[in-house]
């Protein structure tokens, strides 16, 4: 017995066993290495409202479907009403929990933003959790309806006058959260105010997107430091490489994307994993006292030590110049 055991795996079948179990154990490996970290814990939202931008879909939805399992009233801000309600839809085939709305927000044009917090104070009037998590990615040079690069329009001003024209909101609802999705790209980003806004000729998308999650980052240190000691906590957070529907503007045809699918599988985050950060920001207890901090797989990182980050009068100065270019202030 022992003899025929040997030949197996000593002859070309043994070989291949051997192959598959090597295989096998690379895909482990990798899966567990690049799927990221999960937040544990059954600690509910009732009572709790939240809003979450791009909510209908990817990781916005993950979001959404956490908070409403637990219990939270979640308010789903989306540019598209009828992906927000078949979003919605999608949810409610998996939990029953929570409370579910939908509310039109388009973060490219300034005049929807303005309406939409007008509606949300006079509707709701309170506001525990804000997630800034919508975003575009590398799009073709396209203009807001303001007349912003759609990039850092979207990704940051859109956000920034979203924050700050419900901060008394959150200020009355305090203790209450602030929770800025950025990303990892944003190292590569290094802001230029004389070409905050560039025309075609200047435009790189590669460039742009880092410069908006930049810009992400800088707001989430400015916006920490302006709402010291006043109940509204803030983190900003990079939730790593996720197979969402972000990438669709990368120009790759349906065949390709889909060929693609067993690398993508194995290396990017799925959107429940890509979601996790964003919701252990928003849950966990022990983050209650903790504000301005930056993280990634639900744990504090380094604040990013890049070119601007660091240094908080370019922080100050993007609000400043944020503060005009959305109407706040006329200077």
């Amino acid at each position: 017995m022992e003899m025929e055991d040997q030949h197996r795996w000593s002859g070309p079948g043994g070989m291949v066993y051997a192959g598959l179990f090597l295989g096998a154990s690379f895909v482990i490996f990798t899966k567990l290495k690049f799927r990221g970290a999960a937040f544990r814990s059954v600690a509910k939202l009732t009572g709790k409202t939240a809003i979450i931008t791009g909510a209908n879909t990817g990781i916005g939805k993950e979001t959404a479907l956490d908070f409403a399992r637990r219990e939270a009233r979640v308010i789903l801000a989306c540019r598209d009403i009828a992906k927000g309600q078949k979003a919605v839809e999608h949810i409610r085939r998996l939990t029953n929990a929570g409370e579910l709305v939908v509310m039109k927000l388009d973060l490219a044009s300034l005049k929807s933003v303005n309406a939409f917090c007008e509606e949300f104070c006079n509707k709701v009037g309170r506001l525990d959790i804000l997630v800034n998590n919508a975003g575009v990615f590398h799009t073709p040079y396209t203009k807001t309806e303001d007349g912003f690069e759609l990039q850092f329009g979207v990704n940051h001003l859109g956000h920034f006058l979203l924050t700050n024209r419900l901060l008394d909101l959150l200020k009355a609802s305090a203790p209450s959260r602030v929770i800025i999705v950025s990303s990892a790209l944003h190292k590569r980003g290094l802001l230029d105010f004389s070409k905050l806004n560039p025309e075609e000729s200047e435009y790189d998308k590669a460039k742009a997107y880092a410069n908006s999650k930049l810009a992400n980052v800088l707001f989430g240190k400015e916006l920490s430091k302006r709402l010291d000691d006043q109940g509204v906590i803030t983190y900003t957070l990079h939730p790593g490489v996720i197979n969402t529907e972000l990438a669709r503007y990368l120009g790759y045809s349906k065949t390709f994307w889909a060929a693609t699918f067993p690398l993508r599988w194995l290396f990017m985050k799925s959107p429940w994993y890509g979601a996790q950060t964003t919701i252990y920001c928003a849950v966990a207890d022990e983050l209650e006292a903790v504000s301005g901090k930056y993280y990634g797989n639900c744990k504090e990182e380094p604040y990013p030590e890049v070119k601007g980050t660091a240094d908080d009068a370019v922080a100050t100065k993007l609000w400043e110049v944020s503060e005009r270019l959305t109407g706040l202030t006329s200077e």
